[in-house]
């Protein structure tokens, strides 16, 4: 195997085009059609982690968290981040990121937790919106069937639960080629009409390229007419934190020892919270302050997530309870979830889990 084949992956799983835009997702040291040795995985990049690649003889570091957030302009060694990548260059470690992408995603981490609560009928909490464009083209009838068979190939026409979405409507198409023309039909200099299909489909935006490669290549016309439109729907399978609801109600008394245990944290910081049972909980993994508003909005009896400030938990003005079990607690169940993903789809390679606690925050208990 080589380290494309699971970083590719990885980006089917959380394209990188849906990271936030402070982030830095993706290969970040390494070289990407390098043979595979092996895999670790891990929440954060520390130099205590490549020396457990090394020893292990994992030569593909797959992280939670950057390595590099942002561009080094020396790497002298003097701080845990220049040490790791000094380190890793010279060990030949790649060194992979999948963050935000996947925290954005129905299926990441925010779903590993939802699933550690057991909650049910969960969505995002916050969609993200205009990430989705509309093709609309016009093919003759007889190869309507192949280009959207091409086109639906590349990734587009899929809307939720749903693949292979279109909508094709008839009409007549008219075109006069000139001298160099070499039109499919009709003759040079002489206007031509073409019993067409229109056919419209929405294609997440980042695959543009690959849509309209798709549509060239199947379209039976030399110039090929089309039109894309961005649009402003809202992504719903796409985007920060998630809301969902426990099967029962569980009683108020009895949420945070119930949370204690489904997320093996040893403290929890929250709020006071007056209504007797609690039944709709959002989520955020790591810092989900920026969520509160939108987990009130929703009703929302508990949300669960890291990094809360001191001031910011006045907000909570008892319409909900906010449980703080902290950044890395919220977020540590990830390399179990991309664990998982990995042996599903390669089941002749095994990737390891880092048996390194990365957690920079210690408890006094």
């Amino acid at each position: 195997m080589f380290i494309y084949q699971i970083t590719d992956f990885l980006e089917t799983l959380a394209p990188l085009s849906y990271q936030e835009s402070y982030d830095n997702c993706g290969l970040i040291i390494g070289d990407k059609n390098a043979q595979l040795l092996g895999a670790l995985i891990t929440l954060d990049v520390t130099e205590e982690v490549i020396d457990e690649a090394i020893q292990k003889k994992c030569n593909l570091i797959l992280a939670h968290h950057p390595l590099v957030f942002s561009g080094l302009k020396k790497i002298t060694g003097k701080n845990y981040v220049e040490r790791a990548v000094i380190k890793a260059i010279k060990n030949d470690v790649a060194v992979y990121a999948i963050h935000t992408n996947l925290d954005n995603m129905s299926d990441g981490v925010n779903a590993k937790i939802c699933q550690k609560l057991g909650l049910v009928k969960t969505s995002i909490l916050q969609p993200k919106s205009q990430l989705f464009s509309k093709l609309i083209t016009f093919v003759p009838k007889d190869f309507t069937a192949q280009v959207q068979q091409a086109i639906w190939q590349a990734g587009a026409g899929n809307i939720g639960n749903y693949s292979e979405c279109s909508f094709v409507s008839e009409g007549q198409g008219t075109f006069t080629g000139n001298q160099q023309s070499q039109a499919f039909v009709g003759t040079p200099n002489s206007r031509h009409t073409e019993n067409e299909h229109k056919l419209d489909v929405i294609f997440p935006t980042y695959l543009k390229t690959k849509i309209i490669d798709a549509l060239e290549n199947a379209h039976p016309y030399e110039e090929v007419a089309y039109d894309i439109f961005q649009l402003n729907n809202e992504a719903k399978l796409i985007g920060a934190g998630m809301i969902g609801q426990l099967p029962s109600p569980i009683k108020t008394t009895d949420w945070l020892a119930y949370l204690k245990k489904q997320m093996d944290v040893t403290c929890i910081r929250y709020t006071k919270f007056d209504k007797e049972f609690i039944h709709t909980v959002a989520v955020c993994g790591g810092a989900g302050s920026f969520l509160l508003g939108n987990a009130i909005a929703q009703k929302a009896d508990v949300f669960v997530t890291g990094d809360f400030k001191y001031h910011e938990f006045f907000n909570a003005e008892n319409a909900l309870m906010i449980c703080d079990i902290g950044h890395y607690e919220s977020e540590r169940f990830t390399s179990e979830m991309l664990m998982e993903k990995l042996l599903e789809k390669f089941t002749t390679f095994a990737p390891q889990i880092s048996s390194i606690n990365t957690n920079p925050v210690n408890y006094y208990i």
